[in-house]
């Protein structure tokens, strides 16, 4: 009794004949944006177009007040203040004080005499 002959497991094809060169299609005319930019994006930077009115921010006041936790509070001005305080009756405070300091800023009361002259 003989085995039967088992194939070989890969079979290796002859390829002498080179596979086929791509085929070239004709370049469609550009209309419009380039292929590639989503509509809506300009292609070129552009300066910023936003005008503002002049104003700006000269001081702010910042409460954090955790859940079970010590409320903290800072008070900043661009003339040069820069307050913190920490508990509930400082933080009181201090939001006191920095309301009274925005009538009694320099950087304020310039502005809003200027603008009163100028009015």
């Amino acid at each position: 009794m003989t085995a039967p002959a088992n194939p070989p497991i890969k079979s290796h094809t002859d390829t002498t004949d080179p596979p086929p060169a791509a085929e070239l299609r004709p370049v469609p005319p550009a209309v419009g944006a380039p292929k590639g930019v989503a509509e809506g994006v300009p292609t070129a930077l552009l300066p910023d177009q936003q005008i503002g009115d002049g104003r700006h921010a000269t001081g702010w006041v910042t409460i954090r007040v955790p859940r079970r936790g010590t409320p903290t509070a800072t008070s900043w001005c661009a003339c040069g203040r820069d307050l913190f305080a920490s508990g509930h009756s400082k933080v009181l405070a201090l939001s006191e004080d920095h309301t009274a300091h925005r009538d009694a800023c320099p950087l304020r009361t310039n502005t809003i005499s200027e603008g009163r002259a100028a009015a």
